[in-house]
């Protein structure tokens, strides 16, 4: 029993390592597969972090390169608004070199009139000098014989005597006959100006080059810009302005020197906002409608122009250029404004003087009809306006009147005589005009140098804004005939060398002192 016993429980210790040895197996291999699925998990694990990490990178890249452009775009835009600074400075510029081109054109003018002047003054002064030669040759034999004195000595004690005596008594001649000229002509003068201006009383506003518009909200201002500025650069390009988009809250400004351009801008933009669709073909089609209605609208406003100042059967061309002065400014004042009331004016003072109101009233408005195209044509507007009355068949006298308003050619009539005075009147007055600093400051340095180049003057000063010119004398040189000769003088100087709205003033003053000391 014991042998079997033994053999038994062998065959049992076999049977239990065989199932041990199995069993080892499946629980070594449930565990290669938990460590393997184990290892794929984290694998995949791995992967999908390392697709979350690229996708995160790739968003960052974007986002600095989204930031990259948006600062790009922002320097771009700065550097496009200096460059719109830099042109429009350069265009303020051009329109100051005009300014002096016409300056200058009018000078040459007056310069060639005055020289045609002086040699007729110097045949005249030639003939005058052979007639006293022969007179002084003759009293020089008379009084040396006479008095027995030499040629010489003759000649210079005549001379003096001649000259003292005739400058003396011209001096009071003059004075004399200026005196009651002006005690007549300056008081009825003065009291028909009177008369008109206190008659007269119409608005004035300064005219801008700029212009804004106001905006529903602030999101259409990034509309308006367009993608990459595609709309805003179609805008500029179809009208010619300036469009301004700044930290301004729900406004553009639109700036350019040409207000029919500003206001073809203002009317497209504002269609383009009450419409809604904002892209370059549509915008360049609402600004060619615009201009379309614009000009229909200047034949109106010419129109009632010529309604307004009473005036009938003027040219159909003519009407539509009184219509493009409504957008044209002059030192801020609006022409066509200025130009209703010359003609107002002209009326008022045709009717006191006894002449033609109507023809009056029509010189007055039509004498700056040149300055419509004087853009577009060279030389002064007052020629041009002549050049454009005659071609569209207005009378000589007209013609004559709008060519003369600004000395041109020397008025040789009662009415271009009474548009200069309406004109004057006009610009003048306080408010309608705004002048530059550096023309009125250049002005009252040359009205400055004009007194004191004459021999005898010690001081001057320009007060009243330029209006009036005072100047001291030293009394030694200058007595009190020479006085009044000084001011007409220097009065006449300041009238060929200078340009100047309404008149200047010159008072010359001449003064003696005695100082004593009581010990």
């Amino acid at each position: 029993m014991e042998p079997l016993f033994i053999v038994v429980l062998a065959v049992v210790a076999l049977i239990g390592m065989a199932l041990g040895a199995v069993v080892y197996k499946q629980v070594a291999a449930k565990r290669v597969g938990d460590a393997e699925a184990l290892a794929s998990r984290i694998v995949d694990e791995a992967r999908k972090e390392a697709r979350a990490q690229k996708k995160e990178i790739l968003l960052q890249g974007q986002d600095d390169l989204y930031n990259q452009k948006r600062e790009l775009e922002s320097e771009f835009k700065e550097r496009e608004r200096e460059v719109k600074m830099r042109e429009r400075k350069l265009e303020e510029l051009s329109s100051r070199l005009e300014e002096k081109m016409e300056k200058a054109t009018a000078r040459e003018h007056e310069l060639l009139t005055a020289e045609k002047d002086l040699a007729r003054k110097e045949r005249q002064l030639s003939e005058t000098e052979t007639f006293l030669q022969t007179r002084i040759e003759e009293e020089e034999q008379r009084l040396a014989h006479i008095a027995g004195l030499t040629a010489d000595e003759a000649k210079e004690q005549l001379f003096a005597e001649i000259e003292a005596k005739t400058r003396h008594e011209a001096a009071r001649m003059i004075r004399q006959i200026e005196m009651e000229a002006h005690e007549t002509g300056d008081r009825k003068a003065k009291e028909i100006l009177c008369s008109v201006i206190q008659r007269y009383a119409g608005d004035y506003v300064n005219e801008q080059t700029v212009t804004a518009v106001t905006l529903p909200s602030e999101d259409m201002k990034g509309r308006i810009i367009g993608r990459e500025g595609r709309n805003i650069r179609a805008l500029e390009a179809a009208t010619g302005v300036d469009l301004i988009i700044d930290d301004t809250p729900e406004t553009v400004v639109l700036s350019a020197y040409s207000p029919l351009r500003r206001q073809v801008a203002k009317m497209a933009l504002e269609r383009l906002i009450q419409d809604g669709r904002i892209h370059p073909a549509r915008i360049e089609d609402i600004v060619q409608k615009c201009e379309q209605e614009l000009d229909v609208h200047v034949r109106e406003i010419g129109e009632q122009a010529t309604f307004d100042a009473g005036v009938h059967g003027i040219h159909p061309e003519l009407i539509r250029l009184l219509g493009q002065l409504r957008y044209r400014t002059s030192f801020t004042q609006n022409v066509l404004q200025h130009s209703l009331e010359v003609s107002a004016l002209c009326g008022m003072m045709a009717a006191e003087l006894g002449m033609d109101v109507k023809k009056a009233k029509r010189a007055g408005l039509l004498h700056d009809i040149g300055k419509a195209v004087d853009h577009e044509v060279e030389g002064p507007h007052a020629l041009i306006g002549a050049d454009l009355a005659k071609k569209y068949n207005e009378t000589q006298e007209i013609i004559h009147a709008i060519a003369a308003h600004h000395e041109d050619q020397r008025p040789s009539t009662a009415l271009a005589v009474l548009v200069q005075a309406a004109d004057s009147i006009s610009g003048a007055r306080p408010g309608a005009r705004k002048e530059l600093l550096e023309n009125y400051v250049k002005r009252l340095e040359d009205l400055e140098g004009i007194a004191t180049s004459f021999e005898g003057v010690s001081k001057a000063y320009a007060i009243q804004a330029g209006r009036e010119i005072r100047v001291m004398v030293n009394s030694d040189i200058v007595d009190d005939d020479a006085t009044y000769l000084l001011c007409k003088e220097i009065a006449e100087k300041i009238e060929k060398n200078l340009t100047y709205p309404g008149q200047i003033r010159v008072t010359v003053i001449r003064e003696r002192r005695a100082v004593g000391l009581a010990k």
